[in-house]
């Protein structure tokens, strides 16, 4: 399955070919890669790059708001990634004001608020931080769809989340 993934106003190619069980030939813009990855949790990934001397890492991978659109966490950061946006009219619409309508900002993984960093009725710019989850002991700072007004927060520091929950809504 051949893949183009938009992440911060890049776009890459990735295909990716199963083989045995857990075992993938990944290709990311031409170069090839062979990667062992099983699933850990609901929304996670354990992966092995490029064999026993490679990188290792456990990335989270969840669904956002609009279909096609992920949250991806690794290292602690977590970016807005949109699948096959050319295909879909979602990249490139707006010349980087984000997604149109009310935007639900949701949480990546399972974890506790730390601080809410905007309130209702404030202006919010695309990519501002809004609000900061602890989770897996790493904060993550969630970061605005796109340029508008908070309408509402459901949460306040101290809280503690499920993955998918919706923290808050731009419009």
């Amino acid at each position: 399955m051949t893949f183009e993934i938009d992440i911060n106003g890049r776009t890459r190619t990735v295909s990716i070919e199963r083989g045995s069980p857990g075992q993938y030939r990944v290709t990311v813009d031409g170069t090839h890669h062979d990667l062992d990855a099983v699933r850990v949790g609901v929304h996670g990934l354990s992966m092995l790059l490029d064999g026993e001397h490679g990188i290792s890492r456990e990335v989270q991978v969840t669904p956002a708001t609009a279909r096609g659109e992920l949250l991806i966490t690794l290292n602690g950061r977590t970016v807005a990634a949109t699948v096959n946006g050319r295909r879909t009219g979602r990249v490139g619409v707006d010349g980087g004001a984000g997604p149109h309508g009310e935007q639900a900002i949701l949480a990546p993984m399972p974890g506790r608020v730390v601080r809410v960093l905007v309130a209702v009725g404030d202006e919010v710019a695309v990519r501002q931080g809004v609000i900061v989850v602890e989770a897996m002991k790493m904060e993550n700072e969630l970061r605005s769809p796109k340029a508008g007004r908070v309408k509402d927060v459901s949460v306040t520091p101290g809280t503690s989340v499920e993955a998918g929950r919706v923290l808050l809504v731009v419009e």
